[in-house]
């Protein structure tokens, strides 16, 4: 005679715990492909792709990094795929065509999701009812996270159907394209904008992004007066700094908002600088 207990009939005959066939046949979100850009990026990667763990796969375009960005990305699991640089919308565009999933994920290399937003795009890819979502970005900047004035929440279209939406082939300030009558909805947790580069670079970048910004415009036929380099820098303190409460960030947020005012006038300087070079134009 065996010295065990008596095992309920019913247990015996259904070993599954209850509830198992329920989850079984719970709807799940469509599969998703996190894309990421990247040059150099080895310090932030790790992070960037850890926080997005539902993904069904990671690619990682590269354009040429000469640290251990594309041996890190192996190892944590991407299929990586070299392509030289594009251009920023060009070369996001590239990667969104080469992900193995119709929904896409598109990422810096030093972004990354909060967990809130990583528990609200898994249930908005359940059933979706848009074609693309945006989330407000929280930005690192000074070593803060800005929470008013320009850097936040700066809405960030980042998760979309490519069957109904690319990226624009913008040089600078590329954005998500969505075709005729698609919906794009909102997420309202946070993704997290972790640059850690120094105050020095970041002035470096928005140098090159006025350079940009000023021969768009000019190809696209605007011109710039002396009244653009005055209203337009003093437009923007009072919206950022003051309306909406850009103060509240501390020196990060005073410094932040000097550097966007200042962006203005170099913009405008800079494309009356062309009207001058190409008066016929």
């Amino acid at each position: 005679m065996s010295d065990s207990p008596d095992i309920p009939a019913a247990i015996a005959a259904d070993p599954e715990p209850p509830g198992a066939q329920v989850l079984a046949d719970a709807p799940r979100p469509e599969p998703l492909s996190l894309v990421i850009i990247t040059k150099d990026a080895a310090a932030q990667l790790p992070a960037c792709i850890a926080s997005v763990p539902f993904a069904a796969e990671v690619l990682v375009v590269d354009s040429g990094s000469s640290d251990n960005t594309v041996a890190l990305a192996r190892e944590l699991g991407a299929r990586v795929i070299f392509q030289e640089w594009l251009g920023f919308g060009r070369q996001k565009q590239y990667a969104v065509e080469q992900a193995a999933n119709d929904w896409v994920l598109c990422l810096d290399a030093d972004e990354q999701l909060t967990p809130e937003l990583a528990q609200a795009i898994q249930a908005a890819l359940v059933q979706p009812a848009c074609a693309a979502w945006q989330f407000p970005r929280c930005n690192r900047f000074m070593g803060r996270y800005l929470r008013h004035g320009e850097g936040y929440p700066d809405w960030s279209l980042r998760l979309f159907d490519r069957r109904q939406g690319r990226w624009s082939f913008d040089p600078v300030h590329e954005k998500v394209v969505l075709q005729e009558g698609a919906r794009c909805g909102r997420l309202g947790a946070d993704l997290l904008h972790d640059s850690a580069e120094r105050l020095e670079r970041y002035l470096a970048k928005q140098n090159d992004y006025t350079t940009l910004a000023a021969e768009r415009a000019f190809a696209a036929g605007k011109r710039a007066s002396w009244l653009h380099l005055l209203i337009s820098p003093l437009f923007r303190f009072c919206k950022f700094y003051l309306l909406r409460q850009g103060f509240r960030d501390g020196l990060p947020g005073l410094v932040h908002i000097a550097i966007g005012c200042g962006n203005s006038f170099i913009k405008y300087a800079k494309l009356r600088e062309l009207q001058q070079q190409k008066p016929g134009v």
